[in-house]
């Protein structure tokens, strides 16, 4: 131990002896071991399959064959890697930016340290603007004021003893002190609340609809695969050739790449959202994000600047404000750092009070006994005593007769349901606090941000409805709500204690308010029963509702352990950044689906089709190393989708399962009889089956990748062309594929009259599938009303470069317009999410 300022610290070895023992002042996150992430990964089934085809290829004696597929597993692996690497970058570079740094007393001296390394028993001086960076007892305190809202969500400060704890979290508004810090980690106020809920095994949107697809392409392949395999063991087929047939046919069946291109898809967003100061820690809830109908948002530094003003005076005697103020800011010392006194300083300076007039002889400032400040000063050549503090004290100092003291008491009242907490300011000639006069009254609130209304109103417009849940009473919240326009009840505890027994009860309210840290986790449980939540917070008390939304957002002043346990992390000040979030997030959510059309369609083609070639020729139509070939090449540059041209939703839709299976199965069966046509064009011109597979194999490949650009809109293809990285990135593929079948790369080459008649037969089929968005239309599935472009945010679906519409699809979408105007909110605010 060592003392220094009269305060006894620890020595460096104590402070590292306790580190061991206890563990860093943090709320560790887990982590998965490098080898066992490796091991999962090689035990996977898709790379199982992979080796395992290698090897056969090896035992065949094609050695080269084997050789390229672990070339190619090798190049899956390192993407999804490098995937990774660059996602936990950014998280880390993030913590490194928030790192809370305190001042402790080490060593007998005062000096500065990351606060992860503090331990129970640490001395640390904190003053204002200081975060208290774990549990602690005070020790001294010097006019102590500390902000708790993020812990009980009050939003005014409050003034703290000697015998008070502090917790983790809150930080100080004016004054100093310095605490002994008694609990870190884990073990601090919000680090139990952390515990109060348990997400383990919970699956997003994004991962429960990957594992669907995952599903249905596998059961097709698998059965595909059974009846092929027992009908070329009939055939007598040589059964290490039909072992390496399969687990090729089931390669390309199966979405090798799908979590793969999905990530990264995903990763481009977040680098999109990090440049408009957001920062993603979990990549999927970008997906749930999209789809988000409810959000429920904190109030104090989330809507409201967290920062203490004066809102209006109100007169009394025919005063006016310059002169009430005048008097007003002489309680209010120009070095003091109270909150109260900085905002009526501030308003005095904006309404122009000539506060230079008046020269303060002596100040008594306000304390939790005397509830008012108190000055003596000279002015307009006299000498006066003002009093500014509490309406009822103030008034009892003042002299009013019976009907003055009922109005002024009625007045007050009505400022007090209106939410704000009022000073009365009065004054007397002399140096006695007696026989005042009342100059005015003087309403204290915590401003809205200046583009809160706008966002709700925005986010409105979008299929989103915002909820605020508040620790501030029911007049705060009430006119907090009118501020907003929040539509809905403002209700306070007996209500919400009755929410796990009534869910119907949030469908009602707007506003929740004197709600305690277990309300938000209740709130967002009862909420998540047919809607997607996001939830705002900034402090320990929001971290159990948080971790447990669909998308758990922490504003930019919140605490460490919040952004720590959160999906979504706001760095510029308010929920206006959730704006750019939900645009960016249903632009990702456009580029999933569209690919997910694609892949489906993709795989199921290719399994149908060489199923049915396979049982009509009595072989397998293409090779082993044409199969992979095709799964990667189909694959790799779709990773370009994650940069595509789309069209976002105004509105939530949901994972809409059913449009896209038969929109999917659709396109699949149009490419299903454009294979088939063209082998049995080509096997009734006589050519061998070597050629046949290659130009076949071609012809997959390119009308794989022009399938790309139909199934990305539903728009014409011509009208809404992708973007340049995809266009280059299947053109190359193609060209590449191209090269690989003429030159008889790995295959037998087949020649130039070939290979055009396979690319114009790709290109005419291409104009065919248009026709599967006309049957979708038909049936009623595509609604273009509701697709914003987003690269050009003012042009609507079926607008062509100019901005005009074919007078055909101008009357379907008015058409389509007044059926949505019919639609219940609910029904929007409930997407389908199977």
């Amino acid at each position: 131990m060592t003392t220094i300022e009269g305060v006894t610290g620890l020595t460096s070895s104590e402070a590292e002896k306790k580190l061991a023992e206890i563990g860093p002042n943090e709320i560790e996150e887990e982590k998965t071991n490098p080898i066992i992430k490796f091991l999962k990964w090689f035990v996977s089934p898709i790379t199982l399959m992979l080796l395992a085809a290698a090897v056969l290829s090896a035992f065949t004696h094609k050695f080269f064959d084997a050789g390229f597929i672990i070339f190619l597993v090798a190049l899956n692996y390192g993407i999804e890697r490098w995937q990774e690497y660059k996602s936990d970058n950014a998280l880390q570079e993030l913590r490194n930016n928030l790192a809370v740094k305190a001042q402790v007393c080490r060593d007998g001296q005062w000096q500065k340290i990351d606060s992860r390394l503090l331990v129970p028993g640490d001395v640390v001086r904190v003053g204002r603007g200081d975060v208290i960076p774990a549990d602690a007892k005070l020790m001294k305190i010097d006019s102590l004021k500390v902000n708790q809202s993020m812990i009980t969500g009050e939003s005014m400060p409050l003034e703290k003893t000697k015998d008070d704890e502090l917790y983790s979290g809150s930080f100080v508004v004016s004054g100093s002190a310095v605490i002994e810090v008694s609990k870190t980690g884990a073990n601090t106020y919000f680090g139990k609340a952390i515990g109060l809920v348990d997400t383990k095994g919970q699956k997003s949107l994004l991962e429960e609809d990957t594992l669907r697809i995952t599903r249905f392409l596998m059961s097709v392949a698998v059965v595909a695969v059974i009846i092929l395999s027992a009908y070329f063991l009939w055939k007598r087929f040589p059964i290490a050739e039909l072992i390496r047939l399969d687990l090729s046919l089931m390669i390309a069946g199966i979405p090798i790449a799908l979590p793969t291109v999905m990530a990264l898809i995903l990763q481009v967003g977040a680098l999109e959202l990090a440049k408009k100061k957001s920062v993603v820690r979990r990549l999927s809830a970008l997906e749930d994000l999209a789809n988000v109908t409810l959000l429920l948002s904190d109030k104090t530094g989330t809507l409201t600047k967290s920062k203490i003003s004066v809102s209006e005076s109100f007169s009394w005697g025919g005063h006016q404000e310059p002169e009430i103020l005048r008097f007003a800011q002489t309680t209010c010392s120009s070095d003091s750092e109270d909150p109260i006194d900085c905002a009526v300083r501030a308003k005095a300076k904006e309404t122009g009070a000539d506060i230079d007039s008046v020269q303060v002889i002596n100040r008594i400032p306000p304390d939790s006994d005397r509830k008012r400040g108190t000055a003596t000063v000279h002015a307009d050549g006299k000498t006066y005593t003002v009093a500014n503090g509490a309406p009822q004290i103030v008034a009892n100092l003042c002299r009013m007769g019976e009907q003055e003291r009922a109005d002024f008491d009625k007045k007050v009242n009505e400022y007090a349901e209106d939410g704000f907490r009022v000073l009365a300011i009065a004054r007397v000639e002399g140096e006695k606090e007696e026989g005042m006069e009342l100059l005015g009254l003087l309403t204290l609130a915590d401003p809205l941000l200046d583009d809160a209304a706008d966002i709700i109103e925005f986010l409105k417009k979008h299929g989103v409805t915002t909820k605020m849940q508040t620790g501030d009473n029911l007049a705060i919240a009430r006119h907090v709500a009118a501020q907003l326009k929040l539509e809905g009840d403002v209700v306070g505890r007996d209500t919400i204690e009755r929410i796990p027994h009534d869910s119907s009860i949030i469908d009602k309210t707007g506003v929740f308010a004197e709600i305690l840290p277990a309300d938000k986790l209740t709130i967002v449980k009862s909420a998540e029963n047919g809607r997607v939540v996001a939830v705002t917070g900034d402090g320990a008390n929001d971290i159990p509702a948080v971790k447990a939304a669909n998308v758990g957002i922490a504003v930019s002043n919140a605490v460490d352990a919040l952004k720590s346990s959160a999906d979504v992390v706001l760095l510029s000040k308010g929920i206006s950044v959730i704006k750019d979030g939900l645009i960016e997030a249903r632009k990702v959510f456009a580029r999933m689906y569209s690919y997910s059309i694609y892949r489906i369609s993709e795989s199921f083609r290719l399994v149908a089709t060489v199923f049915i070639l396979g049982i009509a020729i009595q072989a397998y139509p293409l090779t082993p190393i044409q199969l992979i070939l095709i799964a990667f090449l189909n694959d790799i540059p779709i990773i370009s989708l994650a940069f595509n041209r789309v069209k976002y939703t105004v509105r939530p839709e949901g994972i809409r399962v059913k449009e896209r299976f038969i929109e999917s199965l659709l396109f699949g069966c149009a490419g299903i009889a454009e294979s088939l046509l063209l082998f049995g064009g080509l096997k009734y011109w006589g050519l061998p089956l070597p050629v046949i597979q290659t130009a076949f194999f071609l012809k997959l490949i390119i009308s794989g990748h022009m399938l790309v650009f139909v199934a990305h809109t539903q728009d014409r293809w011509w009208r809404f062309l992708p973007s340049k990285q995809v266009i280059a990135a299947t053109g190359a593929t193609a060209v590449v594929a191209s090269l690989m079948a003429y030159f008889g790369f790995l295959m037998s080459p087949i020649p130039f009259v070939i290979l055009a008649i396979v690319w114009g037969w790709a290109i005419l089929w291409m104009q065919i599938e248009e026709g599967v968005k006309d049957v979708m239309r038909w049936f009623g599935f595509h609604h273009k009303k509701n697709a914003v472009d987003a690269t050009h945010p003012n042009r609507k679906s079926g607008e062509n470069e100019r901005g005009t519409t074919s007078s055909e699809e101008k009357d379907e979408e008015d058409e389509e317009e007044k059926s949505n105007v019919s639609e219940p909110e609910s029904s929007a605010e409930k997407p389908q999410v199977m």
